[in-house]
């Protein structure tokens, strides 16, 4: 991941890892049915909480940033809409 720069190295965590998030939580459902949305994508996303994720059971609390995450003003959406190729 390339860092702005205005992110000085010593922000950098001890193992060499910044955990960024944005301002939003979503669920990974949520995630996913906004990808599939922005992609022309017509497949139904069908939530289970049982399911399995790599072999882990996932909470609300799984997936997230630890304690002090760089939070960005950039939300999902908008990253998205910009990522995605419109048409």
């Amino acid at each position: 991941m390339m860092l702005p720069p205005r992110w000085p190295i010593s922000h950098l965590a001890v193992n060499g890892i910044i955990e960024v998030a944005g301002p939003e939580r979503l669920r990974l459902d949520e995630l996913v049915r906004q990808f599939l949305s922005a992609t022309k994508d017509t497949r139904q996303v069908i939530k289970d909480d049982n399911a399995l994720y790599f072999g882990a059971e996932l909470n609300d609390q799984s997936l997230v940033p630890g304690d002090n995450p760089r939070i960005t003003s950039t939300r999902f959406e908008d990253w998205l809409s910009r990522s995605t190729p419109q048409g």
